[in-house]
């Protein structure tokens, strides 16, 4: 049987933490941010979480991970 290929641009976005979750980074802190507050933008630095719905997807494009 072949092996799967992962997707390379999702390979570059999630990685996976100790307890099995997947972790990403956070959008909205790319441009335009003179109107948003410090505080939105240090929070959005933070690494955010794949959710529960969203890991089949995330399985398909990533089976080794």
């Amino acid at each position: 049987m072949p092996k799967h290929k992962s997707v390379r641009g999702a390979s570059k976005r999630f990685r996976k933490t100790g307890t099995g979750k997947v972790k990403r980074k956070k959008a909205f802190l790319r441009h335009i941010l003179t109107k948003k507050t410090t505080k939105n933008k240090r929070g959005l630095r933070k690494s955010g979480l794949i959710a529960d719905s969203d890991m089949r997807e995330i399985r398909d494009l990533l089976p080794y991970l």
